[in-house]
Order: C-alpha cells, then sequence, then structure tokens
C-alpha cells in the first residue's frame, strides 16, 4: 500500500527535522574536531557520529518500525526491523570540507520504499538552506519552490563532479573529466555529492556526474533533482539504483544528449 498524502507530509516533517538535529550537531563541532580515517584518504569525525546518533535516534523513535541506514551505521542496523521503509542518512556529506573548515557540507535525509525514494530533504547548516521533496510533489528550498536551469548547451554550461578517493591519472574518469572541461563553459569540484545534486535543482549548476559514490549520499539529492525536472541517467545504459550510484544528471534532455558521448569512455 503506498503512503498517504498526509502520511507523506508528515514523513517530509520528520526529515527535516532531523536534518534539523544533525545540522546543529555540525555547526556545534565545526572548527573543534577529532579526525580519523576509515580508509585511505576517507575522513570521520566525531562530528559524523554525533551527528548520525541524533538522527537516528529522533526518527527511530518517531518511526520504530522503519529500517534505518547511515553512512556510519553497523550493517546489523539496515536489517531490524523488517519494513518496506528505510531512512537512509548521511549525517555529513562533504566531510573534507568540514574538516578544513570550508563551509560546504551538508546533511542528507531520505526515506525509501523498495529502494526508491519518496521523501528526501538536504540541509546546509551553514546558509540555513533546507532542500526538500516529496516523490510527484515537485521540489523546494526553504519552503519555495525551486526548477532546474533551461540550460541546454554544454558549451554554455557548469558542470561539477564527483572524484573517488585516491584517483588517479589514468583512471576513466580523469579522462572523463578532461572531456568534459574541454567542451563545457566552467567545471567544478565542490566536495558535497548531496549538494550538487541540490544545485542542479534549483539552478546553480547545469549538470554532474559521478561514478564513485554510496547510496547515502544521493537518496535524497536524487529525489530532490528529478523532482525539479532534472533529467537523470546511467550514462553507460545500466540500469540507476541506489546500489549502484553511477550517473549524470542534466538541467535538460538536450545537455544530457550533449554530456553522454563525453562520458563513455
Amino acid at each position: 500500500m503506498e503512503p498517504t498524502n498526509q502520511e507523506l507530509a508528515e514523513f517530509s516533517a520528520a526529515s527535516r527535522e532531523a536534518a534539523r538535529l544533525g545540522g546543529e550537531v555540525l555547526l556545534k563541532w565545526l572548527g573543534k574536531i577529532t579526525v580519523r580515517e576509515k580508509g585511505f584518504r576517507d575522513l570521520v569525525t566525531q562530528a559524523d557520529f554525533e551527528s548520525q546518533s541524533v538522527i537516528r535516534d529522533f526518527l527511530t523513535q518517531e518511526f520504530p518500525r522503519h529500517r534505518f541506514v547511515g553512512e556510519e551505521s553497523q550493517p546489523a542496523e539496515g536489517i531490524r526491523p523488517a519494513s518496506d521503509f528505510c531512512w537512509i542518512v548521511d549525517p555529513l556529506d562533504g566531510t573534507t570540507n568540514f574538516v578544513h573548515e570550508l563551509r560546504s557540507f551538508s546533511v542528507s535525509v531520505a526515506l525509501c520504499k523498495h529502494d526508491s525514494a519518496i521523501v528526501g530533504t538536504v540541509l546546509d547548516p551553514v546558509l540555513a538552506e533546507c532542500y526538500a521533496a516529496i516523490r510527484g510533489q515537485g521540489a523546494t528550498l526553504n519552503n519555495q519552490p525551486i526548477r532546474t536551469s533551461n540550460c541546454n548547451q554544454i558549451a554554455k554550461s557548469l558542470f561539477v563532479v564527483s572524484f573517488a578517493r585516491g584517483t588517479k591519472r589514468d583512471d576513466p574518469d580523469v579522462t572523463r573529466f578532461l572531456n568534459v572541461l574541454e567542451q563545457a563553459g566552467s567545471t567544478r569540484r565542490l566536495g558535497s555529492a548531496a549538494l550538487n545534486l541540490c544545485f542542479v535543482a534549483c539552478g546553480r549548476v547545469d549538470g554532474y556526474w559521478a561514478t564513485s559514490l554510496s547510496k547515502w549520499d544521493v537518496a535524497a539529492g536524487w529525489l530532490i533533482a528529478t523532482e525539479a525536472g532534472a533529467t537523470l541517467a546511467d550514462f553507460t545504459g545500466a540500469p540507476l539504483t541506489l546500489e549502484r550510484p553511477h550517473f549524470c544528471i542534466t538541467a535538460t534532455p538536450e545537455l544530457f544528449a550533449q554530456a553522454k558521448p563525453l562520458l563513455e569512455v
């Protein structure tokens, strides 16, 4: 059974409150962090853990039958209890920016049913910008409707990209970057996948591609961007799933068609 509009509204309000609580933690820890490495060039901070903890505590209290998966979760957290609904959370997207006090990071909270997001919120706590969407009901920024840009020429576009940690010069993503760099108006690497998707949604950037992300990076942002009118697809032709977020997203179908051959390497 699909959730009612009232239930969707309740889920959306909860996602926004959860993101707000996580954002408060990040602002508290900004400039006062303890850092360690999860893996090669993969930083994690006390802020990540505390942000996820307050989000998890809030959501599991509000919805005790829903599953919860976060970037800093232990595997068992996403297994119980049995439910069609699962909260997918990145408590701090843009950890490297956060560690260096570069004020471009976010909290991402999505509710998925059968691996498809039905509610999503991405919060930039520094700018107090809250992006949100409900499936089939459009996307907003601080409660005001947003749409993608109408850019349909790659020569006039601004593209952003996410690179994997430890990318080498002979990696296909470097070739993709150079291909786009030669054709696009401008390119950027900004550091928060969730915000990149929201920037496409509100027209601040025109396109974004990535091959190295996880579902918690994109679950909320994909919904927000597509509800704002973005074109989203796997540029290799493979099925697009949250478990394999290998994608390009653009403001318009025309721009996607121009970017796709540049990424097929």
